[in-house]
């Protein structure tokens, strides 16, 4: 691989980071509110009462997270923090930083998400390739019509199903919550077991949802695959029927699942969201969705650039592993 282009990469790397850590900035001022005066509002009416000196505590808040400075000034500060990955303090949850809200709730989507992203990735690629598989068993067809008709439905809305029938009809798994109320999070087989049927339900709506996605992107590849002149080739030496699927045909047609499994991995704190507020999953989704409600700036710009920073970085490694999955791509020039 040519030095030169792996510089270049890394310089459009950087470029793309910083263009979406400057919309990341600008677009939530767009608006022209002012987190602190709406923060301060809804405390003093929540209380039955409006605060006498609310300029005063507004002035001194905007002092304290920095809002009173000049917008390009507030900018510099801002493009420094992203650099050392200083996301400053949350203002709807002050003392409270950023960084500790991110690593609260991280945990908890990374968890949700990838596993069911790594269980939805591998069942229905390995259904996919059995689809198009001339000599795969007949009953591998009949699960088709359904995954495609899951595969259709937004996890969200399969999700309130799913509550529906098993957690309000059934009442065989808890509504929502990653564990139950009122107990305190402790390492211990029984609370493990709780967080475990908590995550059933999101988990399996994110996961009955992607199959189909999965395993109709393997089934397009295995087909082109199969009229390839190596797989003729390997056919006519006669290559058991095990060998040509695992290693000759379902090898090479393996290329962009990685491909689109890299980019969902590095989306994974943001996919679901949805998700995790319809059941009240304590992850990113359900954070992000409060900053939103909250318009808190530094919360929002904390989760959305740590989002960018992953889609961003993991295109990148995509990019430059590409010769070593698949030979046949080179970046040096002829």
């Amino acid at each position: 691989m040519r030095i030169d282009y792996v510089l270049r990469r890394l310089v459009l790397f950087v470029i793309i980071t910083w263009l979406a850590a400057t919309l990341n900035f600008f677009l939530p001022r767009i608006s022209g509110q002012d987190p602190v005066r709406e923060r301060l509002l809804e405390q003093s009416m929540s209380g039955g009462y409006v605060h006498t000196g609310m300029e005063e505590m507004v002035e001194r808040y905007e002092q304290e997270f920095g809002l009173d400075r000049p917008l390009w000034e507030q900018y510099l500060t801002y493009l420094g923090q992203m650099a050392r990955l200083d996301f400053g303090y949350s203002i709807s949850n002050y003392p409270r930083t950023v960084w500790s809200m991110l690593l609260e709730s991280v945990p908890w989507t990374v968890g949700l998400l990838l596993t069911s992203t790594i269980l939805a990735f591998a069942v229905g690629t390995v259904l996919g390739a059995l689809l198009a598989w001339p000599r795969a068993h007949g009953i591998v067809h009949f699960l088709f019509p359904p995954l495609l008709t899951l595969s259709a439905i937004p996890y969200f809305l399969l999700g309130l199903v799913l509550i529906y029938v098993f957690a309000f009809q059934l009442n065989w798994l808890p509504l929502f919550g990653g564990y139950e109320a009122g107990t305190f999070p402790e390492f211990s087989w029984s609370h493990i077991m709780d967080i475990l049927r908590h995550a059933i339900l999101p988990g399996a709506s994110i996961l009955l949802s992607s199959l189909g996605f999965w395993a109709l992107g393997m089934r397009g590849m295995m087909v082109t695959v199969q009229g390839e002149d190596y797989m003729t080739y390997a056919e006519a030496m006669g290559v058991k029927n095990r060998t040509l699927f695992f290693h000759y045909a379902i090898r090479n047609a393996l290329l962009p699942q990685t491909t689109q499994l890299g980019l969902a991995l590095s989306t994974i704190l943001s996919g679901a969201i949805l998700v995790e507020v319809i059941f009240s999953y304590p992850g990113i989704g359900t954070v992000l969705y409060n900053a939103i409600r909250q318009f808190d700036y530094f919360l929002l710009q904390g989760i959305i650039f740590t989002i960018v920073l992953g889609v961003t970085l993991a295109t990148l490694i995509l990019d430059l592993i590409y010769p070593i999955l698949d030979p046949r791509i080179t970046y040096d020039r002829q």
